[in-house]
Formats: structure tokens, sequence, C-alpha cells
């Protein structure tokens, strides 16, 4: 390693100093441990490395940092070891800095082994249904306009007795956020923001939206559009392994009707079969235009009344829910709703942003 003089005003190298503050030195690193002849002012010729006096013997091999032979040697200044001190220092610091990214997989939690029982959820306008693992027939009740967050626990106990479970994953009819539902069913009872269903079931929950649920449990690689047809319209993407519930029923059908009202289930009592399977093909052929997507499932109660189904397209079943409620415990970027006083688990930071 070598350090040459750094001049901006142009003066010759090896130039005696002024009164003026030294340049700071550069730090170059010789790789091949070759020393090479001081520069020479601009404009005179090149010539040999000086060759060394006869008077001194030739002197060994210089360590690192030393001047070339011939060189005289002038002790550094304080600014010019306190440059290169700084300078060693810097390229140090930029070696070993952490990342952003490195910083996030520190703090990232060690993964935990999904449960090994799960109780899957389906919440509905009509009714909800459940399934845990090992079991091959699942048990329902009717929901409606009455049906609470407390109703829910006290019916789950009763459609769960006798079945073991460690952990329940829940399809709830609206959005989802980390600390549960972000906002009041549409055709439930109220209360479902802020309600603590860990505390309430005194075990781990996960909850996403329900239409994200079915969608979790009918993916089959791809790029995959679900569309739920059941009390209003609901819907999720999957591309890139990674799940987005949407809400493409407040999106207008027409100039006077949204898709939600059209495809759900006052738009197949108004509209009768007929038209209202019209109107499916076509939200279809649309939508799936529109997302890019390789095919587009079509789940929800409702799904058995499409009689055609438009290209592209493949109908799901309701019980695919409870594969999403299963599957829903080995995704990572996802929340575990905690009891009071305890700490969410939060999803994986993403490291990057991604073209899907």
């Amino acid at each position: 390693m070598t350090t040459t003089d750094t001049n901006p005003s142009g003066a010759a190298s090896g130039a005696q100093p002024t009164g003026e503050t030294p340049p700071a030195q550069v730090l170059t690193i010789d790789i091949a441990g070759t020393r090479t002849a001081p520069p020479t002012p601009e404009g005179a010729p090149a010539g040999p490395v000086p060759a060394t006096p006869p008077a001194e013997a030739a002197p060994g091999p210089q360590p690192p940092g030393t001047a070339a032979v011939g060189a005289s040697p002038a002790e550094p200044s304080p600014v010019e070891e306190a440059a290169e001190e700084a300078a060693e220092e810097a390229v140090v610091a930029e070696a070993t800095a952490t990342t952003p990214a490195e910083a996030k997989l520190k703090d990232r939690p060690a993964a935990q082994a999904p449960p090994a029982s799960i109780l899957a959820i389906d919440i509905g306008g009509t009714k909800v249904k459940i399934l845990a693992t090992g079991q091959t027939e699942p048990r329902k009740a009717p929901t409606g306009k009455g049906f609470t967050p407390a109703r829910l626990v006290e019916t789950i106990r009763e459609l769960a007795e006798g079945w073991e479970y460690e952990a329940l994953s829940i399809g709830y009819p609206g959005l989802v956020g980390f600390q549960g539902p972000r906002s009041e069913p549409g055709n439930l009872g109220s209360g479902w923001v802020g309600f603590d269903f860990a505390a309430a079931f005194s075990k781990p929950v996960k909850m996403i939206n329900d239409a994200a649920l079915q969608a979790l449990g009918s993916y089959e690689g791809g790029r995959m559009l679900f569309l739920g047809l059941g009390t209003g319209l609901g819907s999720a993407l999957i591309t890139g392994n990674v799940v987005v519930p949407l809400e493409l029923g407040r999106l207008l059908y027409d100039t006077e009707r949204t898709l939600g009202e059209m495809l759900g289930r006052r738009g197949l009592a108004r509209l009768g079969k007929g038209e209202w399977r019209q109107a499916v093909n076509r939200a279809v052929g649309a939508l799936m235009g529109a997302f890019v997507v390789d095919y587009v499932v079509i789940g929800g109660g409702n799904a058995k009344q499409v009689k055609d189904l438009p290209p592209g397209a493949r109908r799901g079943h309701n019980l695919t829910a409870f594969r999403g409620g299963f599957r829903l415990w080995s995704l990572e970027d996802s929340w575990v709703l905690a009891a009071s006083g305890g700490e969410s688990s939060q999803p994986t930071p993403q490291e990057a942003l991604r073209l899907l």
C-alpha cells in the first residue's frame, strides 16, 4: 500500500510544503506489491526510477506505506496522519457496514413451526362453517344481522365441541388489518372492530378477509383472480406468492349499479338466472383482462348457479376456505392476533420491491 499526495493546485509532487495546510493524502492499495516512480511534472519527460546512491546499501523490500526508493522520506505532519487514519477508518466502516436489508433480517424473529392442529372458520352473511385438522365433515350454524363477535365465540365453542386444535384461522367478511377487523360487516351485527379474538378463544388467531381465505385455498400457482359470488362479491388476487385482498364489489358495473349489487345474492334475485349469468360472464371477462391473470376461480355459495363458465375460468368450492385456513399458518407474512397485553407477531418485512 502506498500513499500519494494530492495537490489540487497542480504543483509537482515532491515540492517542499509551504506555510499552508498540507492537503489530505489519498490511500491507494498496491495489489501486485510493485512500486512506481513518483509522478513527473506536467510536460516533463518521464524517466527511469532513480537508482540507489552508491554510498548506501540497497534497501530491502519496502513495507507498505513507505516512500519509493530514492525519495527523500519526510515526517508526515499531524494533519496528514489524521487524514490517513480517517481514510483507513472510512474504508473499514464501508466494508463492515450493515445494510438496511441486513438489519431487517437481524431483527426478524426466528421462524416458528406452525401449530399441529388448526380450526378454520369461514364467516358468511348467512352461515358460519368450521373444520379442524384431521376432521372430514364441516359443521355450520346460521348467522345474520344480529350475529356479533361474542355470539361467534359461543357458536364456535358449541360447534367445535370434542375437536382438538391449537390455533384458529378466521375468514372475515370485511376489511382486516394486523389488529383484526378494520370495518364492520354489512350483513352481520356490530362490535367486530376492536374485539379481542385471541383473548376470547384463549388461543392464537390469524384472520384475513374471507375471499382471500378462499383464494388461498384455491390457488394452484401462477397469477390468479378469485371472485366469490355470495351475499355480495368477494375478491382477491394471488400473484408472485403474494395474496392481495380486493374490494371489486365497489366498482361500477354500469352508471347506476356496482358489481356487488349486480353479482351478489340480491342481483341474482332481481335479475333472474339468465340475465345474472350474462352479467357474471361479462364481468369475469373484463376483470380477467384488467388484472392480466392466468385464470379466474369463481367461488362462493352461488358459484353453482353459473351454468357455462367463461374461457379461462373454473369453478371453485366453498370448502377450499378450510384449506386456506390451514395454509394460512404456513405464511410468515401474516399477523397473529395477540390477547390484551401481548404483542402481535408482525409479518416478515419485504426486502425489496418486485415486479410481479
